[in-house]
C-alpha cells in the first residue's frame, strides 16, 4: 500500500504584495506611485510611511483615508487639475508647495501620488531633480520612462523653465540633516510650519 502523506494546503494570495502601477523609489524614504487601491495597502504597510503628496483636486476616498488613519499616515493634498497648462501660476505654486513637504525629512517615509503616477508626480519629481543638481537629460529620460506613450510636451517645458532658484532663496529656512544611511547622505528639512496647512484637517 503507498504511502498517503496529507500537505497543509497555503493561501498563496496571502502572501502576495501588489505595488500600485507605475510604483518607483525616487530615493532612500521617496516613493512614487499611480493612486493606490485597497489591494495596494498591505504592500504599503511594508514602507513604513509617514505622508502622502497627493496631486489631485478630488477628494480622496474614504477607504484610503481609514487606512492613513490605521496607519497613522499625513496627507498632504495639491488640487492640480490633470490638464492644467503649464504657464499657470497655480501649477508653479502647488508644485512649489509639495517639494517644500518632500524634502522635510520629517515627512518622510513618503509616498508621491497623482492619478497615473505619470504627468503630475512626473512634474514634481522632476522638480525635485532639479534641486538635486540633475542634468535636465537625465530629468527628462526619467520623466519619459514613467508617462510612456503619454508623453506631454507641455510638462517637460513646465519643467525645463522651473525657477528652483527661488526655493534655494528659502535656504536661511532649510537645515541639512544627516541621517545615519552609513553614506551619511545630505537630507534637507524644511522648518516653515506654514506647510501644515495642506496637510487635511481631520480625516
Amino acid at each position: 500500500m503507498g504511502l498517503i502523506v496529507e500537505v497543509d494546503t497555503v493561501d498563496e494570495d496571502a502572501a502576495v504584495l501588489v505595488p500600485p502601477p507605475n510604483f518607483s523609489m525616487v530615493e532612500d524614504c521617496i516613493f512614487r506611485s499611480s493612486f493606490p487601491t485597497p489591494s495596494n495597502f498591505p504592500f504599503l504597510q511594508t514602507l513604513n510611511l509617514r505622508s502622502i503628496i497627493y496631486l489631485c483636486p478630488e477628494p480622496y476616498p474614504e477607504e484610503n483615508l481609514e487606512f492613513l488613519r490605521s496607519q497613522n499616515i499625513r496627507l498632504f493634498q495639491f488640487g492640480i487639475e490633470g490638464k492644467t497648462e503649464a504657464s499657470l501660476p497655480i501649477l508653479r505654486d502647488s508644485i512649489m508647495e509639495a517639494l517644500k513637504v518632500l524634502i522635510d525629512v520629517r515627512n518622510h517615509p513618503i509616498l508621491i501620488h497623482c492619478k497615473r503616477g505619470k504627468h503630475r508626480t512626473g512634474c514634481l519629481v522632476g522638480c525635485l531633480r532639479k534641486l538635486q543638481n540633475w542634468c535636465l537629460s537625465s530629468v527628462f529620460e526619467e520623466y519619459q520612462r514613467f508617462a510612456g506613450a503619454k508623453l506631454r510636451n507641455g510638462d517637460l517645458i513646465f519643467i525645463d523653465r522651473f525657477d528652483i532658484v527661488s526655493l534655494k532663496q528659502c535656504l536661511y529656512s532649510i537645515i541639512y540633516q544627516y541621517q545615519g544611511y552609513g553614506s551619511k547622505k545630505r537630507r534637507l528639512l524644511y522648518t516653515d510650519q506654514n506647510l501644515q496647512k495642506h496637510q487635511l484637517a481631520s480625516f
